[in-house]
């Protein structure tokens, strides 16, 4: 059964959204390096219509092997306002309930189907318990203002064990959790 993993980038105070705002200045070799390690091991990517229209525009006009990666692997969009077909090549607009969706695609094979954010999507796919691991991406830096924090609403109770830990010279922490059968 494949596995899903989440990884997102948050503030100190909890801001994930818009993190091109205020996580690059920290983007360093270490931090490149966790990246390629979780995209390597990825075989497909799964992505609410934010991240989905953000990673389009950002990586159709990169070049390299991440990039490469990430335009010819399978994605997996969850939208109620996008229509297919869907841009970026190799997308697929998820068709039904989203839990119903990704429920089949886990079944499929035994890779790792990887989703950045933590919005509504990773949210219902974390009540529904079909995430494996989550990887916070801690950057020293307090956005502030009134955006939604990480896990603000809509999540159910959940403890977590860690199952690792990575801090970058740039002074990103990684903390990577599993949730707990509760």
């Amino acid at each position: 059964m494949r596995r899903i993993v989440v990884s997102t980038y948050v503030s100190l105070d909890g801001i994930y959204l818009d993190p091109t705002e205020w996580s690059m200045p920290y983007f360093d070799d270490a931090a490149g390096e966790y990246l390629d390690k979780l995209m390597r091991d990825a075989d497909a990517l799964l992505m609410g219509r934010v991240t989905y229209e953000g990673f389009a525009e950002a990586w159709t006009a990169r070049d390299g092997d991440i990039a490469d990666q990430f335009n010819s692997m399978p994605k997996y969009v969850a939208s109620r306002t996008l229509s297919a077909p869907l841009r970026w090549s190799n997308s697929h607009l998820v068709e039904g309930e989203l839990v119903d969706y990704v429920a089949k695609l886990k079944e499929e094979g035994d890779g790792t189907i990887l989703m950045y954010g933590t919005g509504p999507v990773s949210i219902a796919l974390m009540n529904a318990g079909l995430v494996d691991e989550h990887h916070s991406w801690i950057h020293p830096v307090v956005w502030g203002g009134d955006e939604p924090r990480l896990f603000g609403s809509g999540l159910e109770r959940f403890s977590f064990e860690l199952t690792g830990t990575t801090t970058t010279p740039s002074g990103i922490v990684i903390l990577a959790h599993r949730p707990l059968a509760s």
